[in-house]
């Protein structure tokens, strides 16, 4: 009999082992039991479709997890052991060794980006902090110079607008900008809105892509965004470039940040921040026309390559 299944129903599986890192008492007939299969079945459509059984694919999630608590939170070693369905905290530490070459103390305070702690896998799927999946790419795709170009320049321009905002009142800065027609962006946002959003955008993703907490974004003043921009921009830039030189356009990740989470490859991130942060530039740099500022013209690329 050959086993087959829909790229869904291997998804929903996946979603199956992920719930199930938390609890505990968890084997191979309980989540066959999840799955509507039998062990028999499931196991077979398992390991045939990702190359690892389902028990060994979920304890090797359970140690990359383990892994990475050990690095980026105060959690005892009691408790990550516990968390990750070991007896006895010698159990774990066996386990831990034989996977990592090291002892789980040794990892305290050791650099916890994604990737720093996936063990060999025949599949490509690993622990993504918090608490989901990193999948790999179903199909390699060329990359293109194009591309860091864009990012480059939309890097340097959302920073020369900050900086020409610091001539701006606050009363210009939050005057609604009438835009003339309806636009799939919210009713008249002022020009500080726009600025914040091109802000809050990389913080975000850059959060979701490396697995922790979106930072505080309350003050919108434009010092304060200049500052976080001055991390974020270039970060969100170095991420998505490090990203494409791998090759990882279309490895997908999830991003816990949303409610429910939601699944995003880095290529289709790149894509989205671009697209609107074209909109939001253009209608930013409209503003600034219009309260007499025309340093920047229209943001036009060919004008900023020369120099870059």
């Amino acid at each position: 009999m050959t086993v087959t299944t829909r790229p869904d129903r291997l998804r929903e599986i996946l979603d199956t082992v992920v719930a199930s890192l938390e609890e505990d008492g968890v084997d191979g007939t309980s989540l066959a039991q999840r799955a509507y299969l039998s062990p028999y079945h499931f196991n077979r459509l398992v390991a045939s479709r990702i190359g690892e059984p389902p028990v060994a694919f979920r304890r090797r999630l359970l140690l990359e997890r383990a892994a990475y608590q050990l690095s980026a939170t105060p959690a005892p070693v009691t408790e990550v052991a516990l968390d990750a369905g070991y007896g006895s905290l010698e159990a774990f530490t066996r386990a831990f060794h034989r996977a990592f070459g090291q002892a789980p103390s040794e990892l305290r305070g050791a650099p916890s980006a994604p990737g720093r702690f996936d063990l060999p896998a025949p599949n490509g799927v690993h622990f993504h902090p918090p608490g989901w999946l990193r999948l790999p790419a179903v199909e390699r795709r060329p990359t293109m110079d194009l591309i860091d170009r864009m990012l480059e320049h939309d890097r340097w321009l959302v920073a020369q607008m900050l900086e020409l905002a610091e001539r701006l009142t606050d009363a210009q800065l939050d005057a609604p900008i009438d835009i003339g027609i309806e636009t799939i962006y919210e009713s008249n946002p002022s020009l500080r809105d726009l600025l914040a959003s091109l802000v809050d955008t990389k913080e975000r993703w850059m959060a979701a892509v490396e697995g922790r907490e979106v930072p505080p974004q309350d003050d919108h003043s434009i010092a304060a965004l200049r500052e976080r921009f001055a991390e974020a921009g270039p970060g969100f830039v170095r991420k998505f470039q490090d990203a494409r030189r791998r090759g990882e356009e279309d490895v997908t990740f999830i991003d816990a940040t949303c409610d429910p989470p939601e699944s995003f490859t880095y290529g289709g991130v790149i894509a989205h921040v671009l697209n609107f942060s074209a909109f939001r530039r253009t209608l930013a740099l409209s503003a600034f026309w219009e309260f007499g500022l025309k340093d920047l013209g229209s943001g036009d690329p060919r004008k900023w390559e020369p120099a870059a």
